[in-house]
């Protein structure tokens, strides 16, 4: 049996990191740890973008822009979902999960670095708190993603 993993060597690698404004005290920590994993792994600085949206709702639409342009071989999504009163909240997270169908229909890695969370200090944790840095982890999941699929071709 041939088996197939992606590397963890980002050397070479183009991405892209689409980042919501909205909860951005959350959101700079999510990029703070991305650019970190990204660096450590070889991506070198000049090879990466950073893109800034409003909020969580407009990162798909970016996303597919920035896989279209042929620039980057993975996206890592980055914003930050807490639940309030009404069902914003759940429109707000349905879309942003769309970033799925962006990597679907161009071939390009979009990994998802969206916390939805019940609460802001769920958020909290999750960015660089008790419970890891979800921007770290995104990182290194294109990485390894972009890896395999170049094996793949």
């Amino acid at each position: 049996m041939k088996v197939h993993e992606g590397s963890l060597d980002g050397a070479g690698l183009r991405v892209a990191l689409v980042a919501a404004r909205f909860n951005e005290v959350v959101v700079r920590t999510l990029v703070t740890g991305a650019t970190d994993c990204l660096r450590r792994h070889g991506v070198a600085d000049d090879d990466v973008e950073l893109a800034w949206v409003p909020g969580a709702f407009e990162i798909p639409v970016v996303a597919r822009r920035l896989a279209d342009s042929g620039r980057f071989d993975a996206i890592v999504a980055l914003g930050a979902v807490v639940r309030g009163q009404t069902a914003h909240f759940d429109h707000v997270a349905r879309q942003s999960a769309q970033v799925g169908a962006v990597a679907v229909e161009t071939g390009v890695p979009v990994l998802f670095g969206v916390l939805t969370t019940e609460t802001f200090e769920q958020a909290v944790d999750r960015a660089g708190g008790k419970l890891g840095n979800k921007g770290w982890e995104a990182a290194l999941a294109a990485i390894e993603t972009a890896r395999l699929l170049a094996d793949l071709k």
